[in-house]
């Protein structure tokens, strides 16, 4: 069974709720234990983006400690799709940023579009970004390009992306369907008992910095002052 996971509405660049994230978190477990299940395919609804990420409006004015467990539910569907014992590929079409993006590199393949956009665009709501987000971007691109977008913020389009570690594959926009398809019939096409063992053997050797990653004492998602003078400033109608 080749499985599709669609994010979002189709509106609004694809950001995802707390609910969405919790959806995504029990979609990839139940997926996890099909024993059919040999691909799973994730891309945004529309054709506008992957994901921007999570949704910001729903952290006006709220506690700390609800920010912090949003982002905690983002972490926990990241790690639910990471522990998908099949190949999972990311159809990254427009914007994959911030969350979308560290829910793109938690897949294991990533095709994206010319003219699409990954990056981690956090810094400027005063996000402080966890182990396990800057792991993952070090896990494929190493420390260096992970520090050079987690500092600077600037996304990268999709020819940059793959010459970076971050995308497996650049193809063009109308391309991107049939592409993912492609691979995914590719990969079904191989015994499953191997593409398993093979993903095995990858995570196996990824588990150190994924487990030492885990192991940090979680501390807060945001400065809290920064992250709603932020969201106050970029939700603000213009005029």
């Amino acid at each position: 069974m080749i499985a599709r996971i669609t994010l979002g509405t189709g509106t609004r660049a694809n950001v995802l709720t707390t609910e969405d994230w919790k959806h995504l978190e029990q979609t990839a477990t139940e997926l996890a234990a099909d024993e059919t299940l040999r691909v799973v395919i994730i891309s945004g609804t529309g054709r506008s983006a992957f994901s921007a990420g999570s949704d910001m409006r729903e952290w006006v004015s709220v506690s700390p400690d609800e920010v912090d467990a949003s982002f905690a539910q983002m972490e926990a569907a990241c790690a639910a799709v990471e522990r998908i014992p099949v190949p999972v590929i990311a159809v990254i079409r427009g914007v994959a940023a911030g969350a979308g993006c560290q829910l793109a590199c938690a897949c294991d393949l990533r095709i994206i579009g010319e003219r699409a956009q990954m990056g981690m665009p956090i810094a400027r709501w005063g996000i402080l970004v966890s182990t396990q987000f800057a792991t993952r971007l070090s896990l494929l691109a190493g420390p260096s390009v992970a520090r050079d977008l987690l500092y600077t913020g600037r996304l990268v389009t999709g020819p940059e992306a793959v010459s970076l570690g971050l995308a497996t594959r650049c193809v063009r926009e109308g391309e991107l369907s049939r592409s993912a398809e492609d691979a995914a019939s590719l990969i079904a096409a191989q015994p499953a008992s191997a593409v398993r063992a093979a993903k095995r053997a990858v995570d196996a050797a990824l588990a150190p910095l994924r487990s030492a990653a885990a192991a940090q004492p979680p501390g807060p998602a945001a400065d809290y002052r920064d992250l709603q003078h932020g969201i106050r400033n970029f939700l603000r109608p213009a005029g």
